[in-house]
């Protein structure tokens, strides 16, 4: 293990070690932690910190071997992580699929890496205040109500986000007032990207146009929703328990209760039952068979490459899950 790095005591330096302190000692009190470490800014910082506040910090490196040079990249991150004093630091290299969209397979790649290599310790990841602003935006543009909008949480285990509060801008500043060099990912700047758009076209006009702090309120509206929402789940847990019988959901239970609890109640339910991919719309037909129910039939949410598909429907007062098969010819039966 190296000596831990003197950082000097800057107001970025300040401002991200109080935001890691506090996240351990609500967290991770006495326990060491891993870190995901991209050698960016965000993850760079996020490491200078934590080696200082945390009992112990592994470094973990991702090398996803989308780029020339990454190899190196991540050789040179993980350096650099025991160079500011963590007592280990790991590259994990992986093979990134196809599946949703190179963003999507990347990100997919990475968290089961860290979650393999982890061993079993919490994982801090880098994101900032203008990454939760721009997850905000993301979940607006899907429609899908409060949840798709509440951001991304301070700990989701085994996940962890102690910087959720700080600016990138303060990373940065973190990173030049300790001498440490971040790798300037070229993706960050690929307009092929959503994220990278809303980060460098559309938030920049929003604070022009709403003359500032448009990021931080974002941030302010996620962590507002999340609290609402956990309250929100924690009576949609009781609920469903109480709604519970052999078959599936007892619809009279069911149906006096406020949507906004019903429809946790059939989304989690639909979640344990293999639904994988439910849309709004998914979950409002379903919804239906509760409190409109004109007889109409079962809803799908979505097929299997087996050729069945799952149904979920009312029978006899119950809402009940199975699985039909489709033939070739159109036919259906029912499992």
């Amino acid at each position: 293990m190296s000596d831990r790095r003197r950082l000097p005591e800057t107001r970025a330096v300040l401002a991200a070690r109080h935001a890691v302190r506090e996240w351990v000692g609500r967290y991770a009190a006495g326990r060491a932690v891993a870190v995901g470490l991209s050698g960016g800014a965000d993850s760079l910082a996020l490491t200078a910190a934590a080696v200082v506040e945390a009992e112990g910090v592994d470094a973990l490196v991702v090398d996803h071997g989308l780029q020339g040079g990454s190899a190196e990249v991540a050789e040179a991150a993980a350096a650099a992580a025991l160079a500011l004093g963590c007592r280990s630091a790991r590259v994990l290299r992986v093979e990134v699929g196809r599946a949703g969209g190179p963003e999507a397979a990347a990100r997919r790649a990475r968290y089961e890496a860290l979650d393999r290599a982890r061993d079993g310790l919490p994982v801090l990841l880098g994101h900032t205040l203008d990454d939760q602003a721009e997850t905000v935006l993301l979940g607006l543009s899907r429609g899908s109500g409060g949840r798709s909008i509440r951001g991304m949480a301070e700990f989701d285990e085994p996940w962890g986000r102690p910087l959720l509060g700080v600016r990138r801008a303060v990373t940065r500043q973190l990173c030049a007032d300790a001498g440490l060099t971040p790798w300037e990912d070229p993706h960050n700047l690929a307009p092929e990207f959503t994220r990278v758009r809303l980060r460098t076209e559309v938030l920049p006009l929003l604070e022009k146009v709403l003359h500032g702090g448009v990021a931080p309120a974002l941030a302010r509206t996620a962590a507002q929703l999340r609290e609402d929402g956990d309250v929100l789940d924690a009576l949609a847990e009781s609920l469903l328990t109480a709604s519970r019988n052999e078959r599936g959901l007892e619809i009279e239970t069911l149906a006096t209760a406020p949507a906004a609890i019903r429809r946790r109640v059939i989304r989690a339910w639909l979640h344990e039952g293999g639904a994988k991919s439910l849309t709004d719309s998914n979950l409002r037909a379903v919804d239906a068979l509760v409190t409109r129910w004109r007889g109409q039939g079962g809803v799908a949410l979505g097929g299997s490459p087996s050729g069945t598909r799952l149904v979920a429907a009312r029978e006899h007062g119950t809402l009940i899950l199975g699985w039909d098969r489709v033939d070739t010819d159109g036919g259906r039966h029912h499992q």
